[in-house]
């Protein structure tokens, strides 16, 4: 849930301001669309509240939780990912699917999979992809 009692939007997909001026060229409509529905995902995700960064590290299976909810978001495009390792504070993921290889990969571990996992799991320091 988001802070303001309504569901989290998962499906709002993280393009690049660049991406969003080539977009709007071609559908101002939906570049528009595309900018809201950005913009509230990130809202929702900075304002979920954040867990005591000095708790102990969670276990695997609360970590596949919430990756299971950052996949929703990445499988809307063909991406997905999955849990690899938990490395100390270092969270080591891998991006398949249409994720291996996007040159918005990186984007998308960082606005989406790591802020989503540091919200519940402020102790863990960094996630990323391991090949």
């Amino acid at each position: 849930m988001s802070v303001i009692g309504q569901p989290m939007k998962l499906d709002a997909p993280f393009y690049t301001d660049e991406e969003l001026d080539a977009l709007y060229e071609v559908d101002p409509v939906a570049a528009m669309r595309i900018s809201r529905e950005q913009h509230l995902l990130a809202r929702q995700l900075d304002g979920r509240i954040a867990g005591d960064p000095a708790a102990p590290l969670p276990d695997r299976d609360e970590i596949e939780a919430v990756l299971a909810e950052t996949r929703k978001i990445l499988l809307r495009d063909g991406g997905d990912l999955e849990f690899v390792a938990l490395q100390g504070n270092v969270l080591r993921v891998r991006l398949k699917g249409a994720c291996a290889g996007c040159p918005r990969a990186a984007l998308d571990l960082r606005n989406v999979v790591e802020r989503m996992v540091r919200a519940r799991f402020p102790q863990i320091a960094q996630v990323q992809n391991t090949v």
